[in-house]
């Protein structure tokens, strides 16, 4: 298959919500701090202790007018449209395009499940579903797509991918190509996951979840936390309106192939998802500052990880870090959410911290930082993403 470069485009908004804040500003605000924002479940009871990264924050509900939609993940999506100004940037980019030259991509994985179960709890009591429990509008992957093109009025493509951890990470690209394409000029891309039993009981059933903390890369790690969240960014084709704006330069993308919850154990899959960003980016290894790794703080992910980033830079990798043991792992949001955490190291002069490392594991061959790095000028990120199955997503971000 011959590759083909596309041109960058611009990240003209962005926006997010997770454990670590309601907003980008709180979000950078735990970055800096570096502290865990991991705490006991509350939203529902689960038999084995963990810690996660819920919201608590009031979720507002979605206007009567689009009800149907009404669901944990379409709160969570209108709770970050909400913050800072980000919806009236999109309906500016709106006016600048027009309605149908404006998409919208959301990656998730768990969509309204948490809302699937609550129905069949209330069938398990009552003998039959709530009469207001909407299957198709609030559990299917592409539902909160569909509530954010109605809420925003839009009229380009919408749909969802579901690639589990990967899937926001792979939204970006699909929104680079349909810019690049002329399908659109402007596309909104969301990553939108909420808690639900069947990933906090799954993962456990795997022997993935830990029991506190998680500590991403260390050599004592022993599982992760899910959290849960949102993060919708702006993409647009590059203009005079938002040349001062960081550049969205590729999304490298792979498949393992090798194991439905593991990864290739050489990081074959990792490895050629960061290659391929580079090569689609027209950059080179020694050009990239940071590396925001996956890092989930599972035995087999991390292990898998280091070894791709040892191999694809030589053996001498930028400065790396993950910072799942500060928000938990927030899924099919992970990807954007983590994209967020780049693009304001990128704009405000800091590499991240690995919240709950101690000793990085000394088969990895290269060091993680532990601490947040501040006084830095990153001007060029990859971000990693990989989920079950081995889809595997590397973005390469650029300051302006």
């Amino acid at each position: 298959m011959t590759l083909r470069k596309l041109m960058p485009v611009a990240v003209s908004a962005y926006q997010c919500a997770t454990a670590a804040g309601d907003d980008v500003e709180s979000l950078y605000r735990s970055l800096l701090s570096n502290q865990t924002c991991l705490k006991p479940l509350r939203l529902f009871g689960i038999p084995f202790p963990t810690v996660v990264g819920e919201i608590s924050s009031p979720l507002a509900p979605v206007r009567a007018r689009w009800q149907a939609y009404d669901c944990r993940n379409a709160r969570l999506a209108l709770k970050v449209l909400e913050q800072g100004g980000f919806r009236y940037q999109v309906e500016d980019a709106l006016v600048r395009h027009g309605a149908a030259r404006v998409g919208v991509i959301l990656g998730t994985s768990t969509s309204g499940i948490y809302e699937t179960e609550n129905a069949y709890v209330a069938w398990l009591r009552d003998g039959a579903m709530p009469a207001d429990f909407a299957l198709l509008k609030t559990h299917t992957a592409q539902a909160t797509a569909e509530f954010l093109q109605l809420e925003l009025g839009l009229k380009g493509p919408c749909y969802a991918i579901s690639t589990a951890c990967s899937s926001s990470a792979k939204a970006l690209g699909v929104g680079q190509r349909l810019i690049a394409a002329g399908v659109c000029d402007a596309v909104l891309v969301a990553g939108v996951d909420s808690l639900c039993r069947l990933t906090l009981r799954g993962f456990n059933s795997l022997q993935l979840i830990s029991p506190e903390p998680c500590r991403p890369m260390d050599v004592q790690r022993s599982g992760i936390n899910i959290g849960e969240g949102a993060a919708m960014l702006l993409l647009e084709r590059p203009d005079s309106h938002n040349a001062g704006c960081a550049k969205l330069l590729a999304v490298g993308e792979s498949s393992d192939a090798y194991h439905m919850s593991a990864p290739h154990p050489e990081g074959i899959g990792a490895a050629a998802a960061m290659a391929q960003a580079l090569f689609l980016g027209d950059r080179g290894r020694d050009e990239v500052d940071y590396i925001n790794l996956h890092a989930t703080a599972s035995q087999l992910n991390d292990a898998a990880e280091a070894k791709a980033v040892f191999s694809l830079f030589g053996g001498r990798p930028p400065i790396c870090s993950g910072v799942k043991g500060l928000l938990g792992h927030t899924l099919g949001a992970a990807g954007a959410v983590e994209v967020v955490v780049s693009l304001l190291a990128l704009e405000r002069g800091f590499l991240p911290g690995t919240c709950g490392l101690r000793e990085v594991d000394p088969q990895f061959g290269f060091a993680v930082t532990d601490k947040t790095m501040l006084d830095q000028k990153p001007r060029l990120v990859l971000s990693n993403a990989f989920g079950f199955g081995g889809n595997n997503a590397s973005v390469l971000l650029e300051a302006a």
